[in-house]
């Protein structure tokens, strides 16, 4: 315990200083992401000519390492949170495109050419139609990239990004496990707690027949 104690209190403040870096770095390339995927993905879903050529570059992006992806940055934008923003805004994107394009795919038809027998415009019928009844499986891929981008966020500190990062790479340098503890530990809570957040924000935003479809199976 002392040891704990000790550790909090020679770092405590820069604990707190890496972990708002940590959030700020992944919610912010979570936020591009999803104003950027989700139009995508609700066009491809009217576009299925194209929808997987689309989604199978989203693919390859998604299957490079990610320090390849940091590294390639750096000429670009430099060094600091910019590059690792950008480089997590292109891995964020596949969960929520891809879920995107399914839930909308997915909605009833029947639904759909009712809306349209009622007189709704394109517009209105994405708004009033197709994302209330997909949005569960958007938030599904939301909550996916979310987890996805907090243990990424770790890398920003090879390009001087900040976070949590740098205690587990200060850790393994020095070879010193606490400060390798002080960055994992608090990346895995961060993780699980934006998880059950957007799983309950999922729940709030999910039409109450849905919902209530859900509970009974």
């Amino acid at each position: 315990m002392n040891a704990i104690s000790d550790f909090f209190s020679s770092n405590g403040q820069d604990l707190l200083v890496k972990t708002g870096e940590h959030l700020f770095i992944s919610f912010t390339a979570l936020i591009i992401g999803i104003i950027v995927a989700v139009p995508i993905g609700i066009l491809l879903a009217h576009l299925p000519k194209i929808a997987g050529f689309v989604i199978g570059i989203a693919s390859v992006v998604q299957t490079f390492p990610s320090l390849a992806i940091l590294a390639f940055f750096i000429p670009l934008l430099g060094i600091g949170k910019i590059p690792a923003i950008v480089a997590l805004f292109f891995y964020s994107m596949l969960p929520i495109l891809r879920n995107t394009y399914i839930g909308v795919k997915g909605v009833n038809r029947d639904l759909i050419e009712a809306s349209q027998a009622m007189g709704m415009t394109g517009t209105e019928r994405v708004f009033s139609v197709e994302l209330p009844l997909s949005i569960p499986i958007i938030m599904a891929g939301i909550r996916l990239s979310a987890v996805y981008l907090i243990g990424w966020a770790t890398l920003s500190s090879f390009i001087g990004g900040g976070g949590l990062g740098d205690f587990i790479f200060d850790g393994l340098n020095l070879f010193r496990t606490d400060l390798i503890l002080a960055g994992a530990i608090p990346v895995t809570l961060l993780a699980l707690v934006v998880d059950l957040l957007l799983t309950r924000l999922e729940n709030a935003v999910t039409p109450k027949g849905i919902r209530n479809q859900r509970e009974m199976y």
